[in-house]
């Protein structure tokens, strides 16, 4: 089993300088002496949510254990201790949650809502739009268009409906623009068959199953500012323009450590801030090389810790940036290895739960913001 020490982040930010990376700031500098959160959570400044997605479902079931979230007692324990917020990593898709064209498998979205009443915690549903994980029933059905519509539309009244008050944010349309900011407009069914204004029936119909839950678009590689996140921009423009209910705009985060740190992305969340809408940091995660099934080196982990703590500074930095939510905390669970050959460690605990430096980042990068809000 690794080990991992503590150290603080001045120690990471001499070792990611040394590396030619820029320096993580001192966070903790400053602190008084006395007492000191043991937990994201208890760092968490008031009005600020930490959260991870909940493992399971997707790649879990087919790897050789059971079901991580009603089974792991340790996992459970550490998800209520650590988190102020929870998403369903695969729970509320499409081919989980409504498998059969009459058919609704509420049991594990429902246990994950039943767990954060019981908790205190925030929920985000994820997801109600995508041109993935969708059921076989669904994209190989022989419907027409007016017949798709209605499916949309009652699944949208139906799951929204059920939760209703119960959850927080729901990323009604996931990743409906492409790296070139082009519409899916093959891949994603509603939209192929039902045309663009699909997207904003979606938001109007979530919004009167639950008026009171903010809507977002949630997408990757939208981090900069770019072609993808432009199109974001000019859309929701569009749809605020029109009055269709868009509350937000989140950037998921999947990141690799063999690119380059997103730097405008404080400048790309301020820019959709601007528009009047709440951000959020929804899938946070930051994969590493590691071939052959190699252990991660102190300098790897120093360049991790370092983009999770700057991505946290961004969201922390934006006024209405709320929500961040790590895409699971744990290697045990992450999706990562199994759609990253040779890539991995990408969350901030191994699998046997020690805290990375990429934990400590966090937890001293909040509780700055939490004595500096006092």
């Amino acid at each position: 089993m690794k080990r991992y020490a503590r150290p603080g982040l001045l120690s990471l930010a001499a070792l990611a300088t040394s590396i030619c990376l820029a320096p993580a700031s001192p966070a903790n500098a400053g602190v008084a002496a006395g007492w000191q959160p043991d937990t994201l959570r208890e760092a968490t400044p008031d009005g600020f949510v930490v959260g991870t997605a909940v493992a399971g479902g997707g790649h879990h079931e087919d790897m050789p254990y059971p079901d991580p979230f009603p089974n792991d007692r340790k996992y459970r324990h550490l998800v209520a201790k650590e988190f102020s917020s929870v998403s369903p990593e695969n729970q509320m898709k499409w081919e989980f949650i409504h498998p059969e064209p009459d058919v609704y498998d509420f049991g594990p979205a429902d246990a994950i809502v039943k767990f954060a009443a019981q908790h205190d915690q925030q929920v985000r549903g994820h997801t109600l739009m995508w041109h993935s994980q969708n059921p076989e029933w669904l994209e190989q059905g022989d419907y027409t268009p007016e017949e798709l519509r209605t499916i949309l539309r009652d699944h949208i009244k139906t799951v929204v409906g059920r939760y209703a008050g119960q959850i927080d944010q729901w990323d009604v349309a996931n990743e409906i623009f492409d790296g070139s900011g082009n519409l899916r407009t093959s891949e994603n069914i509603w939209i192929r068959e039902l045309g663009p204004g699909i997207i904003a029936d979606a938001f109007r119909w979530t919004h009167e199953a639950d008026p009171d839950a903010l809507l977002f678009f949630n997408d990757y590689g939208v981090e900069s500012i770019n072609a993808k996140s432009d199109a974001y921009y000019r859309l929701i423009q569009e749809l605020k323009a029109d009055g269709v209910p868009v509350d937000g705009f989140s950037v998921q985060g999947h990141l690799s450590t063999r690119y380059g740190f997103p730097g405008d992305l404080q400048a790309n969340l301020e820019r959709f801030d601007a528009l009047g809408l709440e951000t959020a940091v929804t899938e946070l995660d930051v994969r590493m090389d590691l071939p052959n099934g190699a252990e991660p080196t102190p300098e790897q982990e120093a360049v991790q810790a370092t983009y999770y703590q700057r991505f946290l500074q961004a969201c922390l930095a934006v006024e209405n940036c709320d929500s961040f939510t790590l895409w699971g905390f744990t290697d045990k669970y992450s999706w990562v290895p199994v759609f990253f050959p040779d890539q991995g460690s990408a969350t901030v605990m191994t699998e046997e739960f020690e805290h990375k430096p990429a934990y400590d980042s966090l937890l001293e990068t909040l509780d700055a913001a939490r004595l500096a809000r006092r």
